[in-house]
């Protein structure tokens, strides 16, 4: 047996990072490294293919740990448990009961419960919580935002009453008018005189939070990460500093700040992202010299992202909140909200609930996610992540700063115009594919129907009598997949539904590749397409495509066997058809001036393509 303290690895010399390089360069047979292997981030920065040691030297970061200043790696210690939370919206005080304490029994620990103003009262919160052991869960609360210290008392008279023990009780109430600001226009700027008063009912609460950083809505309307994260701190940064304006003592008014925030599916991203508001946050409010580094924690509550998911091959929406949940809990946050896969077209089923519950168990039960704290840590892949994406959105934040604070940008429409920018510029990829939905502008279903499913509207409008003038800019909230559904719904309720049929001819390998691209292009749309085997000629392919009654024929060759087949495909088929040619071969001008006018290849704009198309044929 070797001798276990035998160094195993002594006669080995680790490579140098150029040993790396020329190695990878060989492996690339004279591809462009840059191109092929540099990842070019949204976030204003560069992610290399490989890192190393010395890549994290002199990081500080990684000298950090869990529990300790500025909490990087996680506010706890001894554990990565996180709280499992469920929403929801109250029309019915006994039966929200019911369902909070079945969903309870269910493995939820965690608890939001959105209430209207109208209902509120002593009876109604009495109602609400029967049963409920307010101790051993985390509740959540919100209402309209006119009526948050009306909600906070009657809590307090509820938690006073039944006996409980102010330390123990753990939750928040959602007061957070600025986020009326940004997205819904709306001056709600007289209601941040309340802060003080509600701050000072919920003083002898110590875990429970009452001043929200609702920044989960810039990730839902498009926002790239380091403007989440940015915006989000300059967010924070703005109520800590009106209560201590206000006269709230700093360690008070830091440990009443919750922040809500979104969770994309960039996977890696968003690890070092909660990693990241931990470190800079607990900065942030070291400047305000607190007498205990504890007032420092960043309580996260992360929230599975709406913009990046679909109505159409809504199953694959399971996917994408599974990676996302285990990428918030891989980072240490404090609760995780995982949105019902469906709810993108209806109010989520039972069925969905209980998929979205199960989501978060499986992390904790089975993955076992919450037994250790900050696993990424010493990662050099992820620390230099962390630090990247740190500096840009500190930059983010100083700009916010030197504006007069997110409050000042808000009112003057900076926030919104970039957010809105961010989104318009992320559709446009959408629509080019240069960003990827599976099943939407990628690999759709292509026998996948709506079955009457329709896009969710969503109104945050108060509904408590006051109006709706939008005096500010206000942000603009779409999702990624949104222009690709209204195309084909469109189709779908069209009096045919157009048929693309694949004329494939000549090379195998070339005519196979074009035939696949070119379904995978239209069936975007939900034009129904036909592939074939291939054809001995033009005229037999042009034969079998009328006899399928094709509205398009996409002609499926290689660039040099072009030159032979387009011309007379395009003659015989004699205008009974859209003709498309699949590709960008080098005789397009010559096509184009023999009438060919359509052409689909990786490079051409996909989402305006598609609309054209709808256009020629008559669907509107």
């Amino acid at each position: 047996m070797a001798n276990s303290k035998e160094k195993l690895f002594s006669d080995f010399c680790a490579p140098t990072r150029q040993e790396w390089i020329d190695k990878i360069n060989v492996d690339l047979k004279g591809a462009d490294y840059q191109k092929k292997m540099v990842w070019r981030t949204n976030e204003g920065f560069n992610a290399e293919p490989f890192y190393r040691k010395e890549d994290v030297e002199g990081l500080s970061q990684t000298d950090a740990l869990p529990g300790q200043f500025p909490y990087l790696r996680g506010n706890k210690k001894d554990n990565n448990r996180w709280y499992v939370r469920q929403n929801l919206k109250v029309n019915n005080a006994k039966e929200a009961n019911e369902k909070a304490l079945d969903i309870l029994n269910k493995g939820v620990t965690s608890i939001g419960f959105k209430i209207s103003a109208k209902d509120l009262s002593a009876d109604f919160i009495s109602t609400l919580l029967y049963n409920i052991e307010v101790e051993a869960v985390e509740l959540n609360f919100s209402t309209c935002q006119g009526h948050t210290v009306e909600l906070a008392k009657l809590l307090v008279a509820y938690f006073n009453e039944k006996g409980y023990a102010p330390e123990k009780i753990v939750g928040s109430i959602n007061f957070d008018p600025i986020q009326k600001i940004i997205m819904k226009g709306k001056d709600t700027t007289a209601l941040l005189a309340e802060l003080k008063a509600l701050v000072e009912v919920l003083a002898p609460f110590k875990q429970f939070r009452c001043v929200n950083v609702n920044a989960d809505c810039l990730c839902d309307a498009g926002a790239y990460i380091y403007q989440e994260l940015g915006y989000a701190l300059a967010w924070g940064n703005e109520y800590l500093n009106l209560m201590v304006e206000a006269g709230i003592p700093a360690d008070l008014a830091a440990k009443k700040i919750k922040f809500n925030l979104g969770i994309s599916g960039v996977y890696f991203m968003e690890i070092a992202k909660f990693r990241a508001a931990r470190m800079i946050w607990a900065n942030i409010v070291k400047q305000y010299n607190p007498e205990c580094n504890c007032s420092c924690k960043m309580y996260v509550n992360a929230t599975t992202s709406s913009y990046n998911k679909t109505i159409f091959d809504s199953y694959v929406n399971m996917l994408r909140t599974q990676t996302e949940a285990m990428s918030a809990a891989l980072a240490s946050v404090d609760a995780i909200v995982v949105t019902p896969f469906d709810a993108t077209y209806e109010t989520p089923t039972e069925f969905a609930e209980r998929i979205a519950r199960n989501q978060q168990l499986l992390l904790q039960e089975e993955s076992h996610l919450d037994k250790i704290v900050d696993v990424a840590g010493g990662s050099y892949f992820i620390e230099t992540l962390t630090q990247s994406l740190a500096k840009q959105a500190w930059n983010l934040f100083l700009n916010i700063e030197e504006e007069g604070g997110f409050l000042a940008a808000a009112k003057a429409g900076t926030i919104q115009e970039n957010i809105n920018k961010t989104n318009a510029e992320r559709h446009a990829n959408a629509g080019k594919r240069k960003e990827f939905l599976l099943g939407t502008n990628q690999f759709p279903n292509f026998n996948e129907t709506s079955e009457g499913k329709e896009p969710m509207e969503t109104c945050g409008c108060c509904h408590s009598g006051n109006s709706c003038e939008k005096p500010f800019a206000k942000i603009e909230t779409s999702r990624l997949a949104s222009d690709f559904e209204e195309l084909r719904l469109q189709v779908e309720k069209a009096d045919k539904q157009p048929v693309a049929f694949m004329l494939t001819i000549g090379n195998l390998a070339m005519r196979q590749a074009r035939a696949q691209f070119s379904c995978n292009f239209l069936a975007c749309a939900g034009y129904k397409v036909i592939d074939n085997l291939g054809f001995p000629t033009v005229e037999e392919g042009i034969d079998a495509a009328m006899k399928a009654n094709a509205d398009i024929v996409v002609l499926c060759s290689s660039d040099d066997e072009y030159a032979e087949y387009a011309i007379p495909a395009f003659k015989a088929l004699d205008g009974r058809a859209m003709f498309v040619v699949a590709g960008a071969p080098a005789c397009a001008e010559d096509l184009k001036a023999a009438g060919i006018e359509n052409f689909i290849h990786v490079r051409v704009d996909q989402l305006k393509t598609l609309k054209e198309y709808n256009a020629k044929l008559g669907i509107k």
